[in-house]
């Protein structure tokens, strides 16, 4: 006789209070302490937070009964009709199915692994200019030197000014707060967005006044464009994805590469064997997303869902916490365990770019930037050691180490 499936709603589940500094500092408890209660789903101030590795797999995955909810975002923190609130809404992951279809179609094809190798001369030229600038005195806060390789990186691939960084910068640091649900940040996040905007609107407008001569390699901008123009995709469409690509491109992988600084300073013969071997970086690569990433996914529920005999109502608000799936110990054998030669089979690899028809476009480049960059700070940061306290962003959102002060003997 098949079981009659409990409401959500109705059920007694534990309750994450997952806003508060200490959570941010170490969720793992927290989510530890849930799942003795219930398995794999969790309630917040904003709506459940599925929390076990399978479930976020297998409900992740159904995204016929699932629509972004970045509308819901933009009415908690009180941002319909701004600035931030109509690119939350419209940028590419938060468009309509139809939409979201033809834009992934037509920009797939740029985001391809052969692309992303194409870029390790720019990541490595990068790599080594900023620490030329940054390791002479053997103490840095990493976390600040690490936001600047992706922005870079971005800036030169799309042929933008590299004297535009420092205001890139500061915008997508404001940014990368938009997702923790604090309405306090929304004048800083509007201010961010028209200074992003203005800076895509004037790269568009001056690459068409100015195109590159056909002895000129293309960059990745006249890609898009050429792209776009083909494509039936607007102007406002264009400008929003050069956005999203600086935005989606930063704190994702600054926080990554930040993270995996940290682990290296518990693990000096992993950090010193990332300096000798390149192909080794891309394992210490792949098992830090596994420990640790920064984002979270959230979907609103288009229909009644039944799981696990649980019925979640339509229009519920689902919080799929790829960035502690990793260290579920249903998981994965000794899942607190940084170890980088571990076998990982494929029902089990790491979820940090997320699932179905919303997986990261940039996740090639992503993993190549980052296995540049360590392979290059590892030869140039010798016997790195923490040099003062650690903080910490805010759990929702895109979460990481807020200032990581380091020092190190220099090359």
């Amino acid at each position: 006789m098949q079981a009659v499936a409990q409401r959500l709603e109705d059920m007694d589940i534990p309750y994450l209070d997952w806003a508060s500094p200490e959570f941010a500092a170490n969720p793992y408890p927290h989510f530890e302490a849930a799942r003795r209660k219930h398995p794999w789903i969790a309630k917040t101030d904003a709506g459940y937070a599925v929390f076990e590795y399978q479930a976020i797999r297998d409900l992740a995955g159904q995204d016929d009964k699932l629509r972004p909810s970045f509308d819901g975002i933009v009415e908690l923190m009180g941002a319909v009709g701004t600035p931030w609130g109509r690119f939350t809404e419209e940028q590419m992951i938060g468009m309509p199915d139809r939409e979201h279809a033809l834009m992934r179609t037509t920009f797939a094809s740029k985001f391809t692994p052969r692309y992303a190798n194409l870029l390790r001369p720019i990541m490595r030229e990068t790599m080594e200019r900023l620490l030329a600038e940054w390791t002479p005195g053997g103490q840095i806060d990493f976390e600040e030197f690490s936001s600047y390789y992706p922005v870079a990186v971005t800036t030169q691939m799309i042929g933008a000014p590299l004297e535009a960084i420092p205001e890139l910068r500061k915008s997508m640091e404001t940014m990368g707060l938009g997702m923790s649900l604090d309405p306090t940040r929304l004048p800083a996040l509007n201010e961010a967005v028209q200074h992003l905007d203005k800076f895509c609107e004037a790269l568009i407008a001056d690459r068409r006044a100015n195109p590159h001569s056909a002895d000129q390699p293309a960059d990745l901008l006249d890609m898009l464009m050429e792209a776009s123009d083909g494509g039936g995709i607007s102007h406002r469409q264009l400008a929003d994805l050069l956005i999203f690509l600086f935005v989606a491109g930063y704190d994702t992988s600054k926080n990554v590469f930040t993270y995996m600084m940290r682990l290296m300073l518990d693990h000096p013969a992993i950090y010193q064997r990332c300096a000798e071997d390149h192909e080794y970086c891309r394992k210490v690569v792949e098992e830090t997303l596994r420990v640790f990433n920064p984002s979270s996914n959230f979907r609103f529920t288009t229909e009644e869902l039944v799981y696990r005999d649980v019925a979640i109502p339509a229009n519920t608000m689902l919080f799929f916490t790829l960035n502690v799936s990793g260290r579920d110990a249903t998981a994965f054998d000794r899942a607190d365990e940084f170890d980088p030669d571990r076998t990982i089979e494929p029902q089990r690899r790491q979820l940090a770019f997320g699932l179905g028809k919303h997986m990261c476009l940039g996740q090639y480049i992503a993993r190549a930037q980052l296995q540049e960059g360590i392979h290059l700070v590892a030869q140039h940061m010798r016997e790195p050691k923490l040099a003062g306290e650690i903080g910490w962003r805010p759990f929702p959102g895109v979460w990481g180490i807020k200032g990581l002060p380091i020092q190190f003997e220099p090359a």
